[in-house]
């Protein structure tokens, strides 16, 4: 009975230890099928309609876009007007950050440029040329674990990433770091107030 009670014990233990680093192996599995531009399993790791969410008001001029719409009982002409001035307002391409490039890019810390990587043309980034960032812990909870990936600028890239089964994890919304966003002219253009000049 002691040598099977051990071994319970072991795989209890095992078991525990698996739950807990799953979310970290959704980002390494991330960003190798990204590295490797392996489309479908990228699509089994990301949800897409979630991330988009997220990014959409993170790339808009527009600082009322960060505000939750006001809800149809509450506010019904609030929700209408909204809803109103959305669809007559460009809308940011936030599929540029959802190629593998961009993806590969994000876990390698290119924050906001990461959506370069999707331009015709553009190289694929190359993780053997510099060392990758580790991701840093800032939220781990029963079924949503955060990670954030600093890049040489100290900015950081915050990965969300939610339980879709005991050990499956998908990424569900991703922050980008403050600061400009890349435009289709390849200018840069700012989100925030502009820094005061010296």
């Amino acid at each position: 009975m002691g040598a099977l009670s051990k071994l319970i014990v072991w795989i209890v233990v095992l078991g525990a230890l698996a739950f807990v680093a799953a979310p970290y192996g959704a980002y390494y599995g991330l960003r190798s099928a990204a590295l490797s531009q392996d489309v479908a399993a990228v699509a089994e790791l990301v949800d897409f309609p979630a991330v988009r969410q997220s990014l959409r008001p993170q790339l808009s001029d527009r600082p009322e876009a960060m505000r939750p719409a006001p809800g149809l009982l509450e506010d019904p002409i609030g929700a209408i007007r909204q809803s109103f001035e959305n669809s007559r307002t460009p809308q940011p391409d936030v599929n540029a950050y959802l190629t593998p490039q961009a993806i590969a890019a994000l876990t390698l810390g290119e924050g906001r440029y990461a959506s370069e990587r999707s331009r015709p043309g553009a190289s694929m980034p190359v993780a053997e040329s510099r060392i990758q960032p580790l991701p840093r812990p800032r939220y781990w909870g029963i079924d949503r674990a955060r990670m954030a990936v600093r890049d040489e600028g100290g900015s950081e890239t915050i990965f969300t990433f939610a339980r879709k089964g005991i050990y499956r994890w998908q990424l569900v919304h991703v922050a980008l770091p403050d600061g400009g966003t890349p435009t289709d002219d390849g200018e840069v253009r700012f989100g925030e107030e502009p820094s005061a000049q010296p």
